[in-house]
């Protein structure tokens, strides 16, 4: 199963790669050389393929916990001032994600969609202290009676050239479906009020829509 925002470059990529083995026969006399140039199309094809995958997920719902948004591992954990929307100290969590890791977005929690917004950016590495303030990004603020305002920032990185954010203000989300995608390697850091229970540790690899962040009594 792969993501509808794949479906548009995997069928240009198939179209060029065509193209290129169509040139490669044409004007190439080596025969290993076209070999080579076939097998590297496969390969390439397969990279991009698997980048948009979009496996079914089974989240166990509930008000009372956060799960994952994305795929990825846990690289930071720390207290911040989270400048956007809360405009106070919150816990951040942040799931860096890979090339190879599912790219899919999902809401962290029930509730309704409070605050939604886009801010172009620069593409500097997804670990870099600025990546959340300068780079490409979206942030979202979903609400619900019992874990209250749970804001997740969707951060590209130094590929990630386009952030797709289906978040609408006023819309009822459900815990674990489809928030958005993030094309090319990024990281997500969501932010927590102080003193939440944390579920999960640094460099803990976590699943979006499976793994649990935190609990709320």
């Amino acid at each position: 199963m792969f993501h509808k925002e794949g479906y548009k470059i995997m069928a240009v990529t198939v179209v060029l790669l065509i193209l290129v083995n169509l040139a490669a026969q044409a004007f190439i006399l080596t025969d290993w050389i076209k070999l080579v140039i076939l097998i590297g199309t496969i390969i390439l094809f397969f990279l991009i393929v698997q980048f948009f995958r979009n496996p079914e997920r089974k989240t166990d719902i509930s008000d009372t916990h956060v799960v994952a948004p994305v795929d990825g591992k846990v690289v930071v954990i720390e207290e911040v001032f989270e400048k956007e929307y809360f405009k106070d100290k919150r816990l951040m969590i942040s799931v860096f994600m890979s090339p190879i890791n599912v790219h899919v977005t999902r809401h962290p929690v029930n509730g309704k969609v409070k605050y939604s917004k886009y801010h172009p950016g620069k593409y500097l590495v997804a670990w870099h202290p600025k990546a959340s303030e300068e780079n490409e990004r979206t942030t979202v603020v979903v609400e619900n009676e019992i874990t209250g305002e749970v804001l997740y920032r969707q951060i590209a990185g130094a590929l990630a050239k386009r952030i797709v954010n289906y978040a609408e203000v006023g819309r009822e989300v459900v815990q674990g479906s489809d928030s958005g995608f993030i094309k090319f390697g990024s990281r997500v850091d969501v932010y927590l009020p102080l003193g939440t229970e944390l579920e999960v540790t640094l460099n803990q690899k976590v699943k979006g829509g499976i793994t649990v962040l935190a609990r709320k009594s």
